[in-house]
């Protein structure tokens, strides 16, 4: 049971990575180290103590929290360490590369693109780590220029950049899954010029040089150069299916099509295009069979002195890592290689194996190898499926079925547990996927009985088949391709048939964190042996999903980080309006409805608007709203002007003297004029619908005014129309521009505080430096959506303002 625990303590410990969390944590580990040996001294001297009660709960937690304080301090100094290696800014640059992986072909609105992992040696006009770092460089493809070639030195010139999330709650943090994949930065490649080892050696970078020369490096890049070779050999044939049957084989999704993609994560199985254990298992063991035929026809008197599986083990363990290897050491990958070493040293060590332990244990060890897994949602999402089939297991072991004979049985048996697994770990999964991805796919189950035999039990066994006997008789090879393709192409016959034929597919789900720790109970308490806690309970806690999310203030308002746009939440106990839903400039390129504001709004629960206020039609400000509103539906829809969107919502005009009363929370339209809306088409920005927020219990930020893109001109009639007007917070017009946020305004209502939504890198310069030097000048300070990601205003108790910023929220983040 200490060991359980103090597994669990360090797993839950590197989970806290990059979070703030209070110093003095970091600080107590020498202290709990002291009392750990303690414990363990005393254990020594005085065996009967481990049989006291009181004794074996002080020792499991003293184990526990130990484990879980070195964790953190073990993830923060991993993280810390590879944050000062980031790139920090955006520059014009040259840079000194040596290529050890494979590129990958991706495709956007440009046409193709190469997207290469590089290991940098040295960067132009930045101070260069001591260790080379790994950007990800991407340039337009041409098979009529040269690329870039395994295992050979480039200097390269173009734009380097840092990585950059929208840094909303509940959307894919981009920084993160960079950081994650030890990627520092993005160079859009302009030059390349190929460099010798002895031009590199010259130039100061000879250790680097030797060090690609040595057997470990060479064997690296060798299994680099096999994955290329396969995906070369497979591009080449004349096969339907040659996405699917790379992705299957290597984890390279090089070939694969968007629409195949797409079909695979409507239907929720987009995880068997990630190469998991049991590809693994299935090379190890095919090899392992091969080679236990060969030792029993040719030696067969070393059964005799040595244990079957005691002979084959290290050759399995030698095909797992080189099948790990040539997938790229992908985190499911990982965890069956670490999980294979675990089993096998017990059965070398004749141990009893203790499934939950081992599972937790090679968790750890991933953890320790490389902590930044614990950002992953494979990590996630793999072991929680090998956990829930380890209770499986262990079910239909307490079930005590009867021995089963015959081979009619043993099918049934098969069926009903391979069923059975699906659905438990649909169930069982459901908390984590709504937490990760927002989405679920009801007809997942279903698709999963199909695709899992199909991939599992003949695809993969003919794709690893073909991959060993390609490289010693190709014809033969190619064979068991084809036939893999026969039966892809069946697969995916009828994954299209429940595509076109069924409803269930990917669907939205509005749930709040709370409401997921209460699923999340609820399903623990579910699958957890029968006798522990009465499984009614779980009824109780399922209860409270079923009650609309409300506000956990009287008063919430957050300034989306919409990159160079707008987007504003104001969510009350009675009202949800979003003012403005942002855009980017092609909504079919990247939706910033369906990937920024869906998702945000999902995570808070919201599964319907009752106002949608849209200050002007401008693509930045309103170009998210038919993404927004297919999903969730709105009641009512304002704006200075009306288009084809808006013809199936009941919308309503916006201008000045409109109010919305909510308790003690006022909402109020002040511009533009109502005998102004004519001018609209001629004059958008000027006359955008300027919003005014008044929260009378507040003390300290009572008066929020939203400007829009409203200029000087509109400025200057709001000055004249409400002289007295208050302001604390001001949301600057048209994103900092210097032809908004005049001198004699700003001076006018001296805000306590100005805010500016605006993208990273913008090529208009927003916030532009006149304003910011207005503001500095009348010391009036400013936060960006830049800077801080998305800001957030809750009421406390006792009227008091709090402000957090996304962007402090994790340490990655932070600017």
């Amino acid at each position: 049971m200490t060991g359980l625990f103090t597994l669990l303590g360090w797993i839950f410990g590197i989970s806290m990575m990059g979070r703030n969390l209070p110093h003095f944590i970091s600080t107590l580990w020498p202290m709990l180290i002291f009392f750990s040996s303690l414990i363990i001294v005393l254990l020594w001297l005085k065996r009967s103590l481990s049989q006291h009660r009181l004794f074996q709960f002080v020792k499991i937690i003293t184990f526990t929290l130990t484990s879980f304080v070195l964790a953190v301090s073990y993830a923060d100094h991993a993280l810390q360490q590879r944050l000062v290696s980031r790139v920090s800014d955006v520059s014009e640059t040259e840079a000194i590369v040596y290529i050890a992986k494979i590129n990958q072909l991706t495709a956007d609105e440009n046409g193709q693109r190469l997207k290469q992992s590089a290991l940098v040696l040295h960067i132009s006009g930045v101070n260069s780590s001591p260790q080379p770092i790994q950007l990800l460089l991407t340039t337009s493809f041409n098979r009529l220029q040269p690329q870039f070639e395994l295992g050979q030195y480039y200097k390269v010139s173009g734009t380097i950049k840092p990585a950059h999330s929208y840094a909303v709650a509940g959307v894919f943090d981009v920084e993160q899954w960079y950081l994650q994949d030890n990627i520092m930065g993005m160079m859009n490649i302009k030059f390349i010029q190929p460099l010798s080892k002895n031009e590199v050696s010259q130039i100061g970078y000879t250790a680097f040089v030797h060090a690609q020369d040595r057997w470990l490096a060479k064997i690296r890049l060798s299994i680099e150069r096999q994955r290329l070779y396969f995906r070369n050999f497979i591009e080449q044939q004349p096969l339907m299916h040659k996405g699917l049957l790379l992705a299957l084989l290597t984890g390279d999704e090089s070939l694969l099509s968007k629409q195949t993609q797409d079909l695979f994560k409507r239907l929720g199985i987009s995880h068997l295009l990630a190469i998991s254990g049991p590809h693994v298992l299935i090379f190890a063991v095919i090899f392992c069979f091969v080679l236990a035929q060969l030792i029993q026809y040719f030696k067969p008197h070393l059964y005799l002195r040595y244990p079957k599986p005691h002979l084959v083990v290290f050759p399995f363990l030698i095909c797992v890592w080189l099948y790990t290897a040539f997938v790229g050491f992908e985190i499911p990958a990982l965890r069956t290689l670490f999980t294979v070493m675990l089993v096998s040293a017990v059965l070398l060590l004749n141990q009893k194996i203790q499934a939950l332990k081992l599972l937790l244990c090679s968790a750890s060890i991933l953890l320790l190898f490389d902590p930044f897994s614990i950002l992953s949602a494979a990590f996630w999402l793999s072991y929680g499926a090998c956990f829930i089939l380890i209770r499986v297991y262990q079910t239909l072991q307490d079930d005590a079925l009867e021995q089963v004979s015959s081979w009619q049985l043993k099918v049934r048996r098969f069926i009903r547990v391979l069923i059975e697994s699906q659905w438990k770990v649909f169930i069982a999964l459901f908390p984590l996927v709504i937490l990760i991805f927002q989405q679920v796919s009801w007809i997942s189950p279903v698709t999963n009985l199909i695709a899992i035999p199909l991939i599992g039990a003949i695809i993969v066994p003919l794709e690893v088949m073909g991959a060993m006997m390609s490289v010693f008789i190709e014809p033969l090879g190619l064979f068991f391709f084809h036939i893999a393709d026969w039966v892809i192409q069946f697969l995916v016959s009828m994954l299209n048939f429940i595509d076109q034929n069924v409803s269930l597919k990917l669907e939205w789900m509005a749930f709040t964190p709370w409401m997921l720790v209460c699923l999340a109970i609820a399903v623990v308490i579910v699958f957890l042996p029968r006798g522990i806690v009465p499984k009614t309970w779980a009824l109780v806690c399922v209860f409270p999903i079923f009650f609309a999310a409300k506000a956990q203030h009287e008063f919430e308002l957050t300034v989306l980080d919409v990159g160079q746009g707008q987007a504003i939440f104001l969510n009350l106990p009675k009202q949800k309006m979003l003012i403005d839903t942002g855009g980017y400039y092609d909504e079919t390129k990247f939706s910033m409805g369906k990937q920024v504001l869906i998702p945000y709004l999902m995570q808070q629960g919201i599964a319907q608007l009752d106002r949608v206020l849209l200050s002007h039609l401008d693509q930045d400000h309103s170009g998210a709203f038919e993404a927004i509103n297919a999903v969730i539906k709105s009641n009512q829809v304002y704006s200075n002007e009306k288009d084809q969107r808006f013809d199936s919502t009941n919308f309503n005009y916006c201008y000045a003297g409109q109010k919305w009363q909510f308790d003690q929370i006022t909402v109020e339209i002040l511009s533009p004029l109502e005998n102004s809306l004519s001018d609209v088409k001629n004059n958008q920005n000027e006359l955008s619908c300027v919003v005014y927020i008044h929260i009378s219990q507040a003390v300290n930020y009572q008066n929020f005014l939203i400007m829009g893109d409203a200029g000087w001109e509109a400025e200057y009639q709001l000055l004249q129309q409400y002289p007295d007007l208050k302001v604390d917070v001001l949301i600057l017009g048209h994103h900092g521009s210097q032809h908004s946020s005049s001198f004699e305004f700003l001076k006018r209502l001296h805000p306590k505080l100005a805010i500016a939504s605006a993208g990273f890198n913008n090529r208009y310069g927003h916030p532009h430096s006149i304003v910011l030097e207005r503001l500095k000048a009348l010391s009036i300070p400013v936060y960006t959506t830049i800077q801080q990601g998305s800001i957030k205003f809750s009421l406390l108790a006792q009227g008091q303002m709090q402000i957090e910023s996304y962007r402090h929220a994790r340490k990655w983040l932070q600017r």
